[in-house]
């Protein structure tokens, strides 16, 4: 059995996804409330955090907490776009996205996170009020990704609220994590 270190702790702080299969209709709406919440449970998270703090990498080697506030609606459009492919499309090739490029662009490392925060909840909320028309057939639409394969739109939104939870966690933690891993000045 693989014992977790620290490292994964701090990379995975919610675990590794893992889909599950053959959802409930109620599974599906606490998933899509899920998400609708999560833009304001980041906008609290980040509330009072000082610019040092956004600055601060969640763990070694890590994005800083400025890069995963926008990341998040940096992804989350992605996602939002791909269910709108699979709904008006026959499973189509959706195109992927280099995350880590797009971290380091100075819009990710240094903008103010005010904008993303807007962003991604605009987003979500879009987003939301689309899953919450879906019908189960809509769930089970597919979209290809070059990398990962065919993936149903119900997996994809486990992995969304799962992306979600796994970055507000990093969030959450990075200011109380923070000398874990940086050196002294």
């Amino acid at each position: 059995m693989h014992q977790s270190s620290d490292t994964d702790l701090l990379r995975y702080p919610i675990g590794v996804f893992t889909p599950r299969t053959s959802l409930s209709a109620h599974d599906v709406q606490q998933l899509v409330d899920d998400l609708d919440a999560l833009p304001n449970d980041v906008r609290a998270s980040v509330a009072r955090l000082p610019d040092e703090q956004l600055d601060t990498p969640y763990r070694r080697g890590g994005w800083t907490v400025r890069q995963v506030v926008h990341h998040l609606p940096d992804s989350h459009m992605n996602g939002y776009v791909r269910f709108k492919l699979a709904l008006t499309e026959q499973e189509p090739v959706i195109k992927p996205y280099n995350e880590a490029a797009w971290a380091e662009l100075p819009d990710g490392r240094s903008n103010d996170i005010e904008s993303s925060l807007l962003l991604l909840a605009a987003v979500h909320r879009k987003w939301t009020s689309l899953l919450r028309s879906m019908t189960r057939e809509h769930f089970a639409r597919t979209y290809s990704h070059p990398e990962s394969g065919v993936s149903t739109l119900e997996r994809s939104l486990q992995l969304y609220v799962w992306h979600g939870r796994h970055h507000l966690a990093h969030v959450q933690g990075a200011p109380f994590n923070a000398s874990r891993f940086t050196s002294p000045a």
